[in-house]
């Protein structure tokens, strides 16, 4: 039977955060959307996340684990998480667990009332900030969501928060020409649902920081400025 919802989970040298996420994400699953796959991506991880990953499946009969053999970029594992995906409705979380899964009750409403893909926000009305991230980085996240309003006009508050839900459909067609493989990858979904006309809706979510980051502001955040800066010619001339 088809599952109604594929978990996408990105996974880099995360032989410590997975396991826990990966149990309270089937516990929760289990009771409010028993027709569920969870699928890991592991993104060429040099400590034993694939192995770890690999040893919950007869725990968790859902599962379901991808490896990328070299480690590609978190773009690159998202794809092809959700390239592999069989559910009606797609979503990508993070491995940390930073957006609880209970999230998902907000997204599929909003699939079920007619979105194409409903986004996570830490800056949509009535947000929530269990734990905030140190003052600088919130102060760089704003800057840098500037930065992409100016740049490719796009509306969103918060275009980085790594809970985002799609349809199947819609999936299919923003992945298929998803092109960047690093952390720029978010942008680019939200660049090409609202040239490919797709209905995008952003939704308050409670969200906790990890300050075990992937991400190190500063280099990371100049690379994948460059990375977004790219978007519209990377994608020049295809049709919408």
């Amino acid at each position: 039977m088809r599952p109604v919802l594929s978990v996408v989970i990105p996974a880099y040298n995360e032989a410590v955060r997975l396991p826990p996420t990966l149990r309270e994400a089937f516990a929760w699953l289990s009771a409010h959307e028993p027709a569920h796959e969870i699928i890991v991506v592991d993104d060429g991880s040099r400590d034993e996340t694939y192995a770890r990953a690999e040893a919950l499946r007869e725990e968790i009969p859902t599962l379901r684990v991808k490896g990328l053999g070299e480690n590609q970029g978190k773009g690159a594992a998202v794809r092809a998480g959700m390239l592999a995906a069989r559910g009606r409705f797609r979503l990508f979380m993070d491995a940390d667990h930073s957006t609880h899964i209970r999230e998902w009750r907000k997204a599929k409403a909003l699939l079920e009332e007619g979105a194409d893909v409903a986004i996570a926000s830490r800056k949509a009305p009535g947000a929530e900030l269990a734990v905030r991230q140190p003052w600088w980085r919130e102060r760089m996240g704003e800057a840098f969501n500037l930065l992409v309003r100016t740049r490719l006009g796009l509306r969103f508050r918060d275009t980085q928060c790594g809970f985002k839900a799609f349809t199947a459909e819609a999936a299919e067609r923003i992945f298929a020409r998803l092109r960047l493989r690093g952390f720029g990858f978010d942008v680019e979904i939200l660049w090409l649902a609202e040239h490919m006309g797709l209905k995008v809706v952003e939704f308050p979510v409670l969200w906790a920081n990890d300050p075990d980051s992937r991400v190190v502001v500063g280099r990371d955040l100049w690379r994948v400025w460059r990375e977004v800066s790219s978007i519209p010619a990377l994608h020049e001339g295809e049709e919408r």
